[in-house]
């Protein structure tokens, strides 16, 4: 079970971008994904992949972080752990052991707009994973001595996580700071205060409300057809009853953003300074037409791999940097974050580091993106689509995530188009209207022996 804090998206495109620079594209299964609503308002999402005989399966819960009740930080993520427990028909471990005994791996992770829980399986074992996801949709067999021994659980993953990690406190902080209104600036595992309050009743209300099947999204990528998955949905999710209905997805609006601030820690178990900047941004969800896929190709343009401007100037021609790069978080329901980062290398300081990446933000603003270093970005964007779908776990991610955030199939399927159509002038525009420095949030973890420098 993991913690999910960083957008799906920007994963898979790093990991997807890197492959690209390496290898020609290899052919994907090019069958048509299909999409449907069961009788109680869950979607199913099958994306056949005929290439080998193994099934994703995954659920994602409409539910996450940052949909908390006041105080009760952390709950989301706990009733992520609290799934893997007994239910009025199976015993506590019984579905870990159904994965392991075929050969198959199952776990979930929680982000701020989304809980998602998925297992990797051979195709004959689909209905089964469906049955024991279905059960403890709403068969949960919650005590006092169950929410206790977990809530230890959480309490120790927290200690371990975030408070011996320098990087996780200075990132818990930055959130913080740079949001001023919205809940994505509450950690997801929560804070230890309320995580410390946490009962069996807290537990049993979030329950009761959220892990609904109108309130999910089943994705089901690999060697299945779909007709096939629609009865096996049917005769499993099918049965659980429709949940009472759920209020839209709402929350507190970030204001408008004036000053710039800064957050700073210090620890002796840092031996490399490094610094990252953010600032608010539209996310796909929220964003005007065209204006985040302009965002995404302007974080890939400036510091999204080797070949971005970040990297070729500060560290193979400056040589001052060991890392520096940028990226955009754009699948949140909300407004999101883009980010700015870097680390000195050798004898070069922090700030000059810093001041590099600052004038390349601001050369792009000013000066716009050449033809050609766009061209370069969207080949390598719409090339990613092609590496996707040769990992069905990616494919999975992606739909999952664009479903839970507020899309839909049509939005994963359309966006290599919408990308293509990007203009080196809505790059530019994006650069000089979000990326401004005195509307920014800037953290930096140094070592000890730099305090106050």
């Amino acid at each position: 079970m993991t913690l999910n804090t960083r957008g799906l998206r920007a994963a898979l495109l790093a990991g997807a971008l890197a492959l690209a620079a390496q290898a020609p594209a290899r052919a994907a299964d090019e069958a048509e994904v299909k999409d449907f609503l069961l009788d109680n308002g869950m979607e199913v999402v099958v994306i056949p992949d005929h290439r080998a005989p193994i099934v994703t399966h995954m659920v994602w819960y409409k539910i996450g972080s940052a949909d908390e009740p006041p105080g009760k930080s952390g709950i989301a993520h706990f009733f992520e752990h609290l799934m893997f427990k007994a239910t009025s028909n199976h015993a506590a471990g019984e579905f870990d052991r159904a994965v392991a005994d075929i050969g198959g791996s199952n776990n979930a992770f929680t982000s701020y707009d989304y809980t998602a829980f998925h297992e990797t399986v051979p195709p004959s074992a689909l209905e089964q994973m469906m049955g024991f996801e279905a059960d403890r949709m709403r068969n949960l067999v919650l005590t006092d001595d169950v929410i206790k021994t977990e809530r230890d659980v959480i309490l120790e993953e927290r200690r371990s996580r975030i408070d011996g990690d320098p990087q996780a406190v200075l990132d818990e902080e930055v959130d913080a700071t740079l949001w001023q209104n919205q809940p994505y600036r509450i950690p997801v595992i929560g804070w230890m205060q309320e995580m410390e309050q946490l009962n069996r009743e807290d537990a049993k209300a979030f329950y009761d409300t959220f892990y609904r099947p109108n309130n999910a999204v089943v994705i089901v990528a690999g060697d299945v057809d779909p007709d096939a998955v629609k009865a096996m949905a049917e005769r499993t999710y099918g049965k659980v009853a429709r949940g009472p209905y759920l209020r839209p997805r709402i929350r507190p609006v970030e204001p408008e953003q004036n000053t710039r601030r800064t957050v700073t820690l210090t620890d002796a178990r840092v031996s490399v300074p490094s610094f990252s900047t953010q600032w608010v941004v539209p996310s796909y969800h929220t964003a005007k037409p065209g204006e985040a896929e302009a965002l995404d190709l302007l974080a890939e343009i400036l510091g999204g791999g080797n070949r971005s401007r970040l990297y070729q100037q500060l560290v193979v021609k400056q040589g001052i940097a060991s890392e520096a790069g940028a990226f955009f978080q754009g699948t949140m329901l909300d407004a999101t974050n883009f980010t700015v980062y870097g680390s000195p290398r050798g004898d070069a300081r922090l700030g000059d580091v810093e001041a590099a990446v600052d004038a390349e933000i601001a050369r792009i603003a000013k000066d716009g993106v050449t033809d050609d270093e766009l061209e370069r970005a969207k080949t390598r964007y719409v090339r990613s689509m092609i590496f996707a779908r040769d990992k069905q776990d990616d494919m999975a991610n992606m739909y999952g995530s664009t479903l839970a955030t507020g899309g839909n199939v049509k939005d994963v399927e359309e966006w290599p188009d919408r990308i293509r159509k990007v203009t080196a002038a809505e790059v530019e525009a994006a650069a000089a209207r979000y990326l401004v420095l005195d509307r920014s949030t800037t953290g930096y973890l140094l070592p000890q022996q730099q305090a106050g420098n």
